[in-house]
């Protein structure tokens, strides 16, 4: 997914911090010909203008910075979008951007772990929470030039999580429903075909939730969605290590507990 960021002002910005800006500069004026009336001294005189000219530097320095908007563009589903993403969107796409890297729609589910169960639920809520902002009304207006991240959204939520729930919901449920889903999920005949369609489904969202992450700034949105060298050493050294030794944040095997870790395994882990 090839992405390009640039600088430049949008129409809204640019009526909103002129208005700032020229009332700022009204403000200054006023009080500096209020004053200037009032005295009629050039000492004074000399000051006040000099303390517009300072109002009128700063508050164009403001200006700049607030009209500012990131432009990117993406390549993504084989079109290439635009976004114009001002505060509104880029804190949204960040938002959506962890709902979905927290959770099994982006973390590996390996074969013989996790709870099917709880990962079809997982993605229930994820689904949930895309479509929340759309249809209460609370997601800003699109933008008058360049694509809405919630856009991205709607492929999201249209083409890939609604085709995967729709189709695993009912045959899942009609397993556990059946005599022999007292047998548990692991004796379920559609066990692997359910992983490996949500290994697909994983790679085909990734590419949205890395689109997300690149609207939001973020500056390597990848690192998120991946185990770095350094975890992956670490986690085999872990792995190597003897129950009962010694090592921070495990507990030894005689105490009935299991190995602990400071961060809590992605939904749909047993």
């Amino acid at each position: 997914m090839a992405a390009r960021e640039t600088w430049r002002t949008g129409p809204g910005g640019r009526i909103t911090a002129r208005a700032l800006l020229a009332g700022v500069i009204g403000a200054v004026v006023g009080i500096a010909a209020y004053a200037i009336s009032k005295t009629g001294g050039q000492l004074l005189s000399v000051v006040v203008g000099a303390l517009a000219g300072v109002a009128v530097v700063l508050g164009a320095h403001l200006y700049r910075r607030s009209a500012q908007l990131t432009e990117v563009q993406l390549s993504l589903a084989g079109n290439v979008l635009t976004f114009t993403a001002n505060t509104d969107m880029r804190q949204a796409a960040q938002r959506m951007f962890f709902q979905a890297a927290t959770r099994v729609a982006t973390r590996p589910l390996e074969d013989g772990t996790g709870n099917l169960r709880k990962a079809l639920t997982s993605l229930k809520t994820l689904f949930d929470l895309y479509r929340e902002p759309v249809e209460s009304g609370t997601a800003p207006p699109p933008p008058l030039k360049g694509d809405s991240v919630y856009e991205i959204v709607l492929d999201v939520l249209n083409f890939e999580l609604a085709p995967f729930l729709s189709k695993w919901h009912p045959r899942l449920d009609a397993w556990e429903e059946s005599e022999a889903g007292a047998m548990g999920e692991e004796a379920w005949p559609e066990n692997a075909a359910f992983r490996e369609d949500l290994r697909e489904l994983q790679q085909r969202l990734r590419e949205y939730v890395l689109a997300l992450g690149r609207i939001a700034g973020l500056r390597n949105p990848e690192r998120h969605l991946r185990r770095s060298d350094w975890h992956e050493r670490h986690a085999v050294a872990d792995r190597d290590i003897a129950p009962g030794s010694d090592v921070p944040g495990q507990r030894p095997s005689g105490d009935g507990g299991d190995s602990t870790s400071s961060c809590p395994p992605p939904d749909g882990a047993s």
